[in-house]
């Protein structure tokens, strides 16, 4: 099969590098720059101060539920912590009212200088957030969310602000306007659906999403002035909202646990298998991965450059900063427990938010004192320009510095004594090496399925001793080593895929090759990207095609839609078309058929009986053509049976529910009328011992 070849180099790998002199002299320039720009000038001075001691703590007294922690005024005026606990209350400190302002006849005081109020919910927490809700008053209204029902409390005036019945859940919750909504809105995510209510507690939003709502945000996406809504799911997905209308969908690894809105169209987000990244619309900027999980993420100027971080805190109690735009951390302290949540307020009435964490425990702390970077006589951007370029020749210091003990070491691996001649030709060679890659589809044998395979080959001698590949949804941890034993090294090596998910994937890919019974090898790096249905082979087999399509007119050139066929299908060569367009693909996770079919009327046909591959193809097609709206007809035959079969048994569970209420009802009748019975025969029975008695004393 012909696989489309390319080659990568070594990231600092130079033209010449049989002469290792040159790395000797630059390592010295090097050097003496980085010296000079260490000397920085007596105008500029910086200084890192780490958190080690809080400006202020507090306590709840209590463990508090992750994620259900919120800072709110709810006078007004005064911020108050309010959280959700595992005892099914919740829990709001106020160090600002000692005179019980909230502890009234819903909350209960629980200190005697009564800064926490409880209030008992009949129910778990499941979400928990604070806002301004009526537009006649800036007072926050606290809004708890369980599994089956929500809940606005006007704390201030201790009343129940509305109560409604959810029966979907609560999983999320976030309080703002929506699109063009005119009035606060109590955004609600559950299953599978999204639900805004106002003050008064009416459902004037409704809409649908793909699974279970795990997170939800308001940010205004598009830069219109109108905020739309971001919402994190079960099914890896990312979806942004403009009122009912999915305007953008990203689809994630894992969860999307947790999402952070920042002042700009950038937003964070976070996994359930301890990822974090940063998005700006449509392009992810960065991500990073760990061990731990991601317990809550927050957008906070830290370091007060107007440009706010990334604040993560995670399972294992450690918080740090990130930059938005590069990811670098600029801080990092740690708690004593697992942070619950991060969230901001003028706790100190200082004029200024703080930054608060709280931990499971219900210990809170202000992380926001003295942090980052302060720079005095330069300009703001100097010294973080400075900074960077002092960073990057370091590395590229202690990069080439580590290439040239490399270079020196192998240089006499096999046989010292055979001189410098032998050295040379080694060096040389492995100067001369290119590593190869192609991108092909293995139909499988025996016990291994189909798959798409990655082959990596040299262009000479030198063996392949081991390949790292990083890939996102293919892999468990992102990662996979294939490490051959010792008698089958050779230069040739083969990376099996198998991909989840229609989606393009990132292969970025780490090789270290070398020669023979080396103990030095050079690292190659390169990076391939997966076509989004590279789980489907082109197919030669004519067969009759499927019932179900969907299908729709395009006012496109066939060169164009083969051009999009090219680019996202794993194909051997290029499509080429001349009057009629029609390609056959065959699945290679469930053996399923696909068939494309373009007409020269500009009729597109697409034969599959799996409707949502069909969905995703459409989005796909529209998005390479740049094309906003395609009004597509659509035919499943089987899944109208399916629904028809499941709407039967909805029917018939429906008849059966009324059938057994009937039957209960009668049988609840029938107890009643035994129970009159029972207590006649017993009056009955005290009735003739009654008369004997009397018989007996007369």
């Amino acid at each position: 099969m012909d696989v489309r070849k390319s080659s990568a180099t070594n990231k600092h790998r130079n033209r010449h590098r049989e002469n290792s002199a040159w790395l000797v002299a630059f390592l010295s320039m090097v050097t003496k720059t980085s010296r000079r720009l260490h000397r920085l000038p007596d105008t500029m001075s910086f200084s890192v101060d780490k958190m080690s001691v809080p400006v202020f703590t507090l306590s709840l007294g209590c463990r508090v539920l992750p994620g259900c922690v919120t800072v709110a005024k709810f006078d007004g005026s005064h911020c108050c912590l309010a959280a959700a606990t595992i005892a099914d209350k919740v829990v709001i400190h106020s160090p600002h009212h000692h005179n019980g302002l909230l502890g009234r006849s819903g909350f209960g005081s629980t200190q005697s200088t009564q800064e926490l109020s409880t209030l008992n919910m009949s129910q778990s927490v499941t979400a928990l957030c604070a806002g301004v809700l009526d537009p006649s008053t800036d007072k926050d209204m606290l809004v708890v969310g369980t599994a089956t029902s929500l809940l606005a409390y006007n704390v201030d005036t201790n009343m129940e602000l509305f109560y409604r019945e959810v029966p979907d859940g609560v999983g999320a919750m976030v309080i703002g306007k929506l699109g063009s909504y005119t009035t606060p809105l109590a955004l609600v995510g559950g299953n599978c659906s999204l639900q805004g209510f106002d003050c008064k507690g009416k459902d004037i939003f409704w809409s649908v999403t793909g699974d279970n709502v795990c997170s939800l945000t308001l940010l205004d996406f598009d830069q219109d002035g109108e905020n739309e809504l971001i919402v994190g799911s079960e099914d890896f997905d990312i979806r942004v909202f403009k009122e009912d209308h999915i305007i953008s969908e990203q689809t994630e690894t894992e969860a999307v646990t947790s999402l952070a809105a920042f002042s700009n169209s950038k937003f964070g987000y976070g996994l359930a298998n301890g990822t974090v990244g940063v998005y700006d619309k449509f392009q992810r900027l960065w991500r990073v991965k760990s061990k731990n999980r991601a317990m809550s993420i927050y957008a906070y100027d830290l370091d007060g450059d107007g440009v706010e971080e990334l604040i993560t805190g995670w399972s294992n109690g450690k918080i740090d900063a990130r930059s938005s735009r590069t990811g670098e951390v600029m801080f990092k302290d740690n708690l004593n427990h697992a942070v619950a949540a991060i969230t901001e307020g003028d706790y100190r009435m200082l004029g200024r938010s703080d930054l608060i964490c709280c931990s499971v425990e219900g210990e809170g702390y202000n992380m926001s004192g003295e942090v980052g970077i302060r720079t005095s006589g330069v300009g703001p951007g100097t010294l973080s320009v400075e900074q960077d370029n002092f960073r990057e020749i370091l590395s590229k210091k202690q990069t080439l510095l580590l290439e040239l003990r490399n270079y020196q070491g192998s240089a006499h691996f096999s046989n010292p004594a055979q001189g410098h001649t032998q050295d040379k030709q080694i060096i040389n060679q492995e100067a001369k090496t290119r590593l190869q890659t192609g991108i092909s589809i293995n139909m499988g044998k025996d016990h291994i399925p189909p798959h798409v395979e990655i082959t990596l080959s040299t262009n000479n001698e030198m063996i392949i001793r081991a390949v790292l590949v990083f890939a996102e949804g293919i892999f468990k941890g992102e990662t996979h080593v294939i490490h051959p034993k010792d008698s089958e090294v050779s230069s040739k090596l083969n990376v099996a895929l198998f991909p989840q998910k229609d989606v393009p994937i990132d292969i970025h890919i780490k090789s270290l090759v070398g020669c023979k019974g080396s103990q030095h090898y050079h690292v190659f790096e390169l990076t391939r990207q997966l076509p989004r249905f590279s789980m489907y082979t082109l197919t030669t087999e004519s067969s009759q095609p499927c019932d179900s399509f969907v299908s729709c007119f395009i006012n496109e050139r066939l060169q164009r839609i083969a051009m999009w066929l090219n680019q996202n299908f794993l194909l051997s060569e290029d499509l080429e078309v001349s009057f009629e367009l029609k390609v056959s693909f065959l699945s290679l996770r469930n053996n399923s058929e696909l068939t494309v079919t373009m007409f020269p009327d500009g009729r597109l046909v697409i034969n599959t009986e799996d409707i949502v591959l069909a969905g995703e193809l459409i989005q796909s097609l529209a998005a390479f053509l740049n094309l906003e709206h395609v009004q597509v007809v659509a035919g499943f035959p089987l899944q109208y049976r399916r629904l028809e079969e499941l709407m039967q048994k909805v029917i018939a569970l429906k008849e059966a529910r009324l059938r057994l209420g009937a039957e209960m009802a009668d049988h609840s009748g029938l107890i009643r009328s035994l129970v009159v019975r029972a207590e006649d025969a017993r009056m009955m029975d005290n009735i003739y011992h009654e008369e004997s008695s009397l018989n007996k004393e007369n």
